[in-house]
């Protein structure tokens, strides 16, 4: 098997010893991506796209690909098996437009490297108006006289930081990704390559690579039947960048080419946003890298309703508000049924009270009173508990949702709420939920025990401080979910005829 080539020049099949022209990058723009290539092997170093802003105060379309030294994240593409040309060979750019114009559909880039080893590679991006994905045409002509049979990679390469704009107080997955047949979808993260425990496929004939980050991703694409070997590693590449570098890889054959025999092999490059219904039409199970974890099968119907309830109001707020009634009335009999219990136990509490004082000196007897108790009156202590915590895996799916897509990033919802992705600037949506919580929880009935009592009014304070820091579109979906469990709760107490009443703490 031929050497896997590394990122760097040091350890990569011998390039040519002078460049065969003068160092240059090339900058190509459609109307949603502009693209740098550096025609050194004919690599994509940078990538930034048109249609989302740099942040919420930056107008500056967001870079994705980038080599500045802070950063480096670029895709690669050569040839090994021999001395030819690889991702350090530098090429001829020919020469034609650099924009799409009004009109046009397409735009082509095109690379041909020296004879090398008695190869030449041709390499010619095309990019098409609104897409993402970028067709990459590889062309390898036998320029010797004698038989080869090189192999194709293509590769990703980023180092281990975080991206501009992390928030660390909650994290999202940054890494490699591997999709095939025999293993789906695969995370690796940046310390499983360190420590070498990585365990993807060596081999596959379907499939994809990726580069993950929040929202966004680039992936390698070569058609179904394409046999390839696949890597995940370390790749030292003498960069200044602090934790450099990650590189995911694959290799495919181009078979035995005879003397001034040419091969093609296409492939594509996807460059853009997790848009799932863009994902999902360019290869099987590409839309995964939108991850949403083990809860994908509940999320991704959550996330087209979602999108339908946003294509009639046209607003992401308001659908993510639409979204919860709808959820909240889908769970109506369920909530009602924890409610009505929770109303007959708040109508039990008072003799429970009583019991607990009379025989608090005998417990087994007065647990034995009090069973007896929900016995005659025909009320479960956890019906309460269990319609909800039936619909917990949904709301968790929600928010997965929610934190995961990239059409939440800088979308206003109303006023001062300009962007869901990031933290309500004034804190009024976490104050109203903070409310919201501990008003639900002043209406429930307090628990017997002293200490579950004080638990129930510390959790909520606890859980509501950490949405202090959460996007504003979470924190809306929670507080309508509140303020719609109040309303519920609210109306089925009047109605069994237990008036709605607040408890409050007493923690003396």
């Amino acid at each position: 098997q031929p050497a896997v080539p590394t990122a760097g020049a040091a350890a990569t099949p011998a390039a040519s010893a002078e460049p065969a022209v003068a160092h240059e990058q090339i900058t190509v723009s459609t109307d949603v991506l502009k693209l740098t290539f550096d025609n050194e092997g004919g690599s994509l170093v940078e990538g930034q796209l048109l249609h989302h802003k740099g942040s919420q105060d930056d107008p500056k379309p967001f870079v994705l690909l980038e080599d500045d030294g802070r950063h480096l994240y670029v895709a690669q593409t050569g040839l090994i098996g021999g001395s030819f040309p690889n991702h350090k060979t530098f090429m001829h750019v020919a020469p034609g437009p650099r924009e799409l114009r009004d009109g046009e559909n397409e735009l082509t880039v095109r690379f041909e490297s020296p004879d090398l080893g008695g190869v030449k590679l041709v390499k010619t991006y095309t990019l098409k108006r609104g897409a993402y994905d970028v067709a990459v045409r590889h062309e390898v002509v036998n320029t010797g006289s004698a038989p080869v049979a090189p192999q194709l990679y293509l590769q990703l390469v980023r180092d281990g930081n975080e991206p501009d704009g992390a928030v660390p107080f909650y994290r999202t997955f940054t890494g490699p990704a591997v999709y095939t047949s025999a293993k789906k979808y695969q995370k690796i993260t940046f310390k499983e390559i360190k420590e070498k425990k990585v365990g993807i496929p060596e081999e596959s004939t379907d499939g994809y690579i990726a580069m993950v980050q929040h929202y966004f991703a680039t992936a390698w694409l070569l058609p179904d039947g394409t046999p390839r070997q696949l890597h995940v590693n370390a790749a030292d590449i003498g960069s200044q960048v602090s934790d450099c570098c990650y590189r995911v890889q694959e290799i495919t054959p181009v078979g035995e080419l005879a003397p001034g025999q040419t091969k093609t092999i296409d492939a594509r490059l996807f460059v853009g946003p997790q848009v799932e219904t863009v994902l999902e039409n360019l290869a099987p199970g590409l839309e995964l890298i939108k991850d949403y974890g083990y809860l994908t099968i509940i999320a991704k119907p959550l996330y087209w309703l979602l999108e339908k309830i946003h294509s009639l109001l046209g607003n992401w707020g308001w659908s993510i508000v639409g979204l919860v009634v709808l959820l909240k009335l889908a769970f109506y009999w369920l909530n009602a049924k924890a409610y009505s219990s929770m109303a007959k136990m708040k109508a039990l509490n008072p003799r429970i009270q009583d019991l607990r004082a009379r025989l608090k000196d005998k417990p087994q007897q007065m647990q034995q009173e009090m069973m007896r108790i929900y016995r005659e009156e025909k009320v479960n202590p956890l019906g309460g508990c269990l319609p909800i915590a039936i619909q917990i895996p949904v709301f968790i799916a929600l928010y997965w949702v929610l934190l995961s897509s990239v059409e939440m990033r800088h979308a206003p919802w109303i006023g001062w709420v300009t962007d869901l992705s990031t933290k309500d600037p004034y804190f009024i949506l976490p104050a109203l939920m903070t409310l919201s919580s501990l008003f639900q929880t002043a209406l429930n009935p307090a628990p017997p025990d002293p200490m579950q009592a004080k638990m129930m009014w510390i959790m909520p304070l606890a859980f509501s401080f950490m949405f202090f820091m959460f996007p504003a579109g979470l924190v809306l979906y929670w507080l309508t979910n509140n303020v719609l469990s109040i309303a519920q709760q609210w109306v089925i107490n009047t109605r069994l005829g237990v008036p709605p009443q607040l408890h409050l703490p007493k923690f003396r």
